[in-house]
């Protein structure tokens, strides 16, 4: 690590092969509490570099657990996180409006570390029991249309890392990473992303895949379609600016969308949403997160057409169904 570290503070970047060797490194608990936040710390003082983020993402997806679903078409709905706006839990929302629309959703998620409450916070909350047992990840697919895939159980290598990002707690390069290693391999993707030049890594790194994406970066720094203002959509051959009209919703203020100052009361509006008992604005930034990524799935579809899929399934009670049958599952 010494080596490496030399290289980082004289300005210089690791090799693709380099950053996969140093992930790999630390799995095997070749460096110690010092070195790792040395490490950490060089990225949050200069900007990841596409070859950096590709082989810190070979590696963990060498060293993950992982989740074949064979030919099934399922979706990721998922945010970096690290845009510091506690917001309450969109895209973990989201996704159980896309399940209850019918499609397959392997949610890949984790505590939040820089939020006061991520996607595995709000389910713990709920009873929900993580696991990476493959049979019973399947019977939540076949029986909720979705699983969630809490991210420590399945990628192992990370394990001395946890504590140092807790500690730390601001965003990291591990939050640039965590939606590029869904040990499910999605084929379809909506993710949130941070900042415009991680959008841009993201670009880089779809295009040369086989993956159907969406990338979304609201300009005033959500890391997600936040409906407070303009924001970049990254697809498959497009990218536009758009802005609430894109959804035929009208615009909103952070306090709108605001999570709370704890996991009770970002769970208690998580409940309000799937009841039907949610603000409008809570309401319509999940459906237009949502619209998208059923539009990512089936990108043949109008932004309009999937908004109403998004309404009917959180209307109907569909998404608030597939919430409960997968908490079932568990308990």
């Amino acid at each position: 690590m010494k080596q490496v570290l030399n290289q980082l503070f004289e300005h210089q970047k690791l090799t693709r092969d380099q950053a996969k060797e140093v992930l790999i490194n630390i799995s095997q608990d070749k460096y110690n509490a010092s070195q790792l936040a040395a490490f950490i710390s060089v990225y949050l003082m200069r900007n990841i570099s596409v070859e950096e983020l590709s082989g810190f993402r070979d590696a963990l997806l060498d060293l993950c657990i992982p989740v074949d679903f064979e030919d099934l078409p399922i979706i990721d709905l998922c945010g970096t996180g690290g845009d510091g706006k506690n917001t309450f839990n969109i895209s973990t929302i989201a996704s159980f409006v896309v399940a209850g629309a019918g499609y397959h959703v392997a949610k890949h998620g984790n505590y939040g570390v820089s939020s006061v409450s991520g996607s595995s916070n709000v389910l713990e909350h709920f009873g929900f029991k993580f696991t990476n047992d493959q049979d019973l990840l399947h019977r939540q697919m076949e029986k909720a249309n979705i699983c969630f895939l809490h991210a420590p159980l399945f990628h192992p290598a990370l394990k001395s890392v946890g504590p140092i990002r807790r500690e730390l707690g601001v965003k990291t390069f591990f939050n640039m990473l965590g939606p590029l290693v869904n040990p499910a391999r999605p084929q379809y993707q909506s993710v949130g992303v941070f900042s415009l030049k991680l959008a841009r890594l993201y670009q880089f790194m779809f295009e040369n895949s086989e993956k159907h994406y969406c990338i979304v970066h609201s300009v005033d720094g959500y890391d997600e379609v936040s409906l407070t203002g303009s924001v970049k959509l990254i697809t498959n051959g497009s990218e536009q600016l758009i802005d609430p009209t894109y959804f035929g919703m009208k615009k909103y203020t952070q306090k709108d969308i605001d999570g709370g100052n704890s996991i009770d009361e970002a769970a208690q509006i998580f409940s309000n949403v799937l009841l039907n008992k949610g603000t409008s604005a809570q309401n319509n930034v999940v459906l237009a997160n949502a619209a998208l990524g059923i539009q990512c799935f089936d990108q043949s579809k109008s932004i309009a057409e999937c908004a109403s899929e998004a309404k009917e399934s959180l209307l109907s009670g569909s998404s608030l169904a597939s919430f409960k049958k997968l908490i079932s599952t568990v308990q």
